[in-house]
């Protein structure tokens, strides 16, 4: 009888160190696709994954896609944009002209 409840004991043992293991590893794969992911999506564009271009309008620093034409501002970025003279420069952009 001893040896059934020895056999037991070892099994249930020998099944929480492969459901840690499991998780250990499936956490470890997940953080190599985020790893990965982020490697790749560097300095891309979101949408299309064009490689984006820094730039700088009317002195603020912004990111630009040429594929799609998306455009990415700092936190502040926005604020400091409105302060300018806001009667032309969402023309300006619009039409192309960098100032």
């Amino acid at each position: 009888m001893t040896n059934l409840w020895e056999e037991r004991k070892k099994a249930l043992e020998n099944q929480y160190f492969y459901t840690e293991e499991k998780e250990k590893i499936e956490k470890m794969r997940a953080e190599a696709r985020e790893q990965v992911i982020r490697e790749y999506c560097r300095n891309r564009c979101p949408k299309c994954g064009e490689a984006i271009k820094a730039l700088t309008f009317r002195g603020v620093p912004l990111d630009k896609c040429p594929g799609c034409g998306g455009v990415w501002l700092g936190p502040k970025d926005l604020q400091l944009l409105s302060e300018k003279d806001h009667r032309t420069w969402f023309d300006k952009w619009f039409k192309g002209e960098e100032g």
